[in-house]
């Protein structure tokens, strides 16, 4: 019998070995990324100029950076809270654990070189090497040209500063561990010439991170590729509503197969009319989390080249049920 005890102490004790061993190789081996580069931006008028249109209007890098006003319709920025952070991701979303967007004014990135702030936006490391929770869509942006995020940078440099408490994000046990394995170096590309519709779009749409929200996802949150842009995905709001993108496909039953280009321009700019009021919204009544305020801002060209992107995207038959409530 003691010998049995002791056989059994001792495989007890090589699991905890292993076991404090991988947690160590977790902790230390990861995330691989590269250093951050060596860089410094010119802060010129012109990339705070672009960087500004990008980060409210096309990456919407604001609209998660802000406090969000959701007794409005799509919950524009409150007002006083550009860049500033403070909006909480939790598990009534579904989310694996409680985050909380950053500040990104000056003050909140002081301690940040431009290079520490490529690789975060690229790949979600921080200076510290702590990978992010990836609520922030940076596999997306670490496909982007290099320039577009400098300009990013550039423009948050040069907001006014909002001083913010915020919390530290937490994720739940595995996914505290499992996150470190998931940034990897980014593969940015050139922005093409948008002469070239179809590739502007897709570079756009890249961007905007349109495939994120408006893909549905497996039960483990990754993204059902053969799936892309059909729709589906819900995001519930308090109060017991739920909100479900829309089919994004050429399907003319479904989805936009049957819009003309002038049809999903409107879609967009309806909102950025000087006539438009944003409604108020109560609890319970329909909302939506896609800003569209913020993305009423875009150009017509840009929109236009989405659309392009868009046409070319093979049909997917998928109803969807825009909102549903509990009441």
């Amino acid at each position: 019998m003691k010998k049995i005890l002791k056989v059994v102490a001792y495989l007890l004790g090589i699991v905890v070995i292993l076991a404090i061993g991988g947690l160590a190789y977790l902790q230390f081996g990861f995330p691989k990324v590269d250093p951050a580069p060596e860089l410094t931006i010119e802060y010129s008028p012109d990339r705070i100029e672009r960087g500004a249109y990008l980060a409210n209007h096309v990456t919407v890098c604001m609209d998660c950076h802000s406090k969000r006003d959701f007794s409005q319709f799509s919950g524009p920025p409150t007002p006083g809270t550009l860049g500033a952070g403070g909006d909480r991701f939790d598990h009534s979303i579904g989310l694996p654990g409680v985050f909380y967007a950053k500040n990104i004014t000056p003050v909140g990135i002081a301690d940040y070189s431009d290079g520490e702030l490529y690789r975060l936006i690229t790949t979600g490391v921080t200076n510290d090497n702590r990978p992010m929770f990836p609520l922030m869509p940076y596999t997306y942006y670490g496909k982007m040209d290099p320039e577009d995020i400098y300009d990013i940078i550039a423009y948050i440099r040069s907001i006014p500063s909002v001083a913010s408490e915020i919390p530290e994000s937490k994720a739940d046990f595995p996914v505290n561990l499992i996150l470190r394995t998931m940034p990897v170096n980014s593969t940015p590309s050139k922005k093409p010439d948008p002469s070239d519709q179809v590739a502007y779009g897709a570079y756009l749409v890249n961007a905007s991170a349109c495939m994120e929200c408006h893909t549905q996802v497996s039960p483990q949150g990754i993204i059902i590729p053969e799936l892309a842009f059909s729709g589906g995905r819900s995001f519930p709001f308090p109060g017991g509503t739920l909100v479900t993108s829309s089919n994004l496909t050429q399907d003319t039953e479904t989805g936009i197969g049957s819009w003309n280009e002038e049809m999903f321009v409107r879609r967009f700019t309806q909102y950025a009319d000087s006539g438009y009021v944003n409604p108020q919204v109560s609890p319970g009544e329909f909302n939506s989390i896609m800003p569209w305020t913020m993305y009423s801002g875009m150009k017509e060209e840009d929109l236009k080249a989405i659309y392009a992107y868009l046409k070319t995207i093979k049909p997917i038959k998928n109803e969807v049920v825009k909102f549903t409530s509990s009441r």
